[in-house]
């Protein structure tokens, strides 16, 4: 049974934490690697990341496989909540044996950050290593294969595109090879989402998906956001999408760096523009090697790439159909369901997965 999430991607586990209120909109998100780890690499296109260990995924150095990948909030402070995982790992023995006895290891944890210091009301309240540590233990006490909560959740939970809310979404898709590959994003750019015209997903256009809101319902999101432009003004667009892309292939750092950059496609496809300046946009590649590549096609590792650049796309169009509005201390972001959709997503309450302060 699949839950079309970068769970399932067997060994591969996420965990949320999330804090709202009392001057806090933000979060973490752990990816889990099993005991075995994953081999892991990263492309950073966006021209104001703020990231963690990355050097280390080059495929000319050392590391070969990592534990855990870190998406969080609160820019470059919140990079330390990647210490909470590191300590998490090394209490279990997990990391980089680098003395005689088990627990001589150093984790190799990864990280990468969004932009959303301020938005819930308190520029100081932003992820520390406890939040770290509330989200890897959130994954580890997941079960295999368990559903992943989407939308306002864990690193996502302060995040906007454009002028909307944005959030976490997740996909996955199994290749006639048997290969799986899954993704995870985190939504939050300073481009939008959204056709001005239309009203319609970009990311929705791009796969063929022409069901555009009626033209009334697009009006008076015009209106609305019309309406709401004058209070963001001094605010600084400063923002971020950061995404996993996962698969049991059996890849090697360079066959997975290919896969963190033909990933960014995907990003482009539903976020327009991408990659500015005042993005960090990161995604990073994980391999668990479950499955081997067809040895007698060069080509075959194609159908993996095309697949993570698709399967970004969709997670993206995901996690902002999963976003719920904010409307507090820190400004007011609608969704896109509030806009332009009857649909509703569930409540907080209903996400799995998550530790919530």
């Amino acid at each position: 049974m699949t839950v079309d999430a970068v769970t399932d991607v067997r060994g591969l586990r996420v965990g949320h934490a999330t804090r709202i209120g009392d001057g806090w909109l933000t979060g973490a998100t752990v990816v889990l690697a099993s005991e075995q780890g994953a081999v892991a690499a990263v492309d950073v296109r966006g021209g104001g990341p703020g990231t963690k260990e990355t050097d280390a995924l080059d495929p000319r150095n050392l590391v070969q496989k990592v534990d855990a990948i870190v998406l969080t909030g609160g820019s470059a402070y919140g990079l330390d909540s990647a210490s909470g995982v590191m300590a998490w790992l090394e209490e279990r023995g997990r990391g980089v044996r680098v003395g005689p006895e088990p627990r001589h290891v150093v984790p190799v944890v990864p990280a990468a950050c969004v932009f959303d210091l301020g938005r819930g009301g308190d520029f100081g309240a932003r992820p520390d290593a406890a939040l770290g540590r509330a989200a890897v233990e959130a994954a580890a006490a997941s079960e295999p294969g368990a559903p992943v909560a989407e939308g306002c959740v864990g690193a996502g939970t302060g995040a906007v595109v454009g002028a909307l809310k944005g959030g976490v979404g997740t996909a996955s898709t199994l290749l006639d090879s048997g290969v799986t590959v899954g993704v995870l994003v985190v939504c939050n750019a300073v481009g939008s989402a959204v056709d001005p015209g239309t009203g319609a997903l970009y990311g929705e256009l791009s796969q063929g998906l022409l069901d555009c809101p009626p033209r009334e319902v697009c009006e008076a999101a015009r209106r609305r956001l019309a309406a709401l432009g004058d209070t963001r003004a001094a605010r600084p667009s400063l923002n971020t999408t950061l995404a996993v892309v996962a698969t049991d292939a059996d890849l090697t750092k360079a066959q997975a760096q290919k896969l963190a950059g033909v990933a960014h496609d995907g990003l482009a496809r539903a976020v327009r523009p991408a990659h500015l300046l005042n993005d960090g946009d990161t995604v990073f590649a994980l391999a668990t090697g479950a499955r081997p590549l067809d040895a007698t096609s060069p080509l075959a590792l194609n159908e993996v790439l095309a697949a993570g650049a698709d399967l970004v796309t969709r997670a993206i169009v995901r996690a902002v159909r999963a976003a719920e509005s904010v409307d507090g201390p820190g400004g007011t972001w609608p969704s896109y369901e509030e806009l332009y959709d009857d649909r509703r997503t569930p409540g907080a309450g209903d996400r799995p997965g998550s530790a919530v302060d």
